[in-house]
């Protein structure tokens, strides 16, 4: 089939558009909403300066637009944009959020799309161990929750970040995967990547028990 992914850059809308790669799906483009909140419901928001970089290092065409990120408008703005495009399917990087997987399928049904999501109801740990044995580099850019601090920003997710965020979920039921909300990361490299990103510069924000980590980045050649 013939796709089109969501895609922010970060880990979930990577590895689920590689993953229908092997599969031997074509994506055709990777779809990236940029929300004028930093509070919306349906999409990643940090970095998304970003996406063209990413999009060229894995050489798949990217589409952008803007949204209010307002609550169910912003998922009208998304299938207005999927209704021009000559695919037949989404992908999606959701695992657990019902408020995600139920507004992908409602678009599917109206434009008679398929919604192939392959990360959904993964177990977390396994998810994540997963996308770290496949090679890809990814670093932690946004995190909001109890049992947060700022030494997580820009902090690679490795098994070792993976075992502390195994033990924030016991203490404080943080979703180990972020899919609440509580992480979004950004990937540098990957072995299915063209390219990759070199960090140039970061900022970091933080305050109270979230805080984000803008990253400036460039596309270089890989070794």
């Amino acid at each position: 089939m013939r796709l089109a992914s969501l895609f922010s850059g970060g880990k979930d809308s990577v590895y689920a558009t590689h993953l229908v790669l092997k599969r031997g799906h074509i994506v055709s483009y990777l779809v990236s909403m940029r929300p004028r909140r930093s509070d919306s419901w349906m999409f990643h928001t940090v970095n998304l300066h970003l996406v063209s970089l990413s999009a060229e290092a894995m050489g798949i065409p990217s589409i952008q637009a803007e949204t209010r990120g307002e609550e169910e408008e912003e998922v009208e703005d998304l299938k207005e944009i999927l209704g021009r495009l000559d695919v037949d399917g989404i992908v999606s990087g959701a695992i657990a959020s019902n408020y995600q997987k139920s507004r992908i399928e409602r678009i599917c049904r109206e434009l008679d799309l398929a919604p192939i999501m392959p990360l959904w109801g993964r177990d977390p740990v396994q998810l994540i161990e997963e996308i770290i044995e496949s090679g890809m580099v990814v670093i932690i850019t946004a995190v909001a929750a109890l049992g947060f601090d700022e030494s997580w920003l820009g902090r690679t997710l490795d098994h070792a970040a993976l075992r502390d965020l195994v033990n924030l979920n016991r203490r404080y039921g943080v979703d180990i995967c972020g899919e609440g909300g509580e992480m979004e990361t950004l990937v540098l490299d990957a072995p299915f990547f063209r390219k990759r990103l070199k960090v140039l510069r970061t900022e970091r924000r933080w305050e109270d028990n979230s805080g984000n980590l803008l990253v400036e980045a460039e596309l270089v050649n890989k070794a």
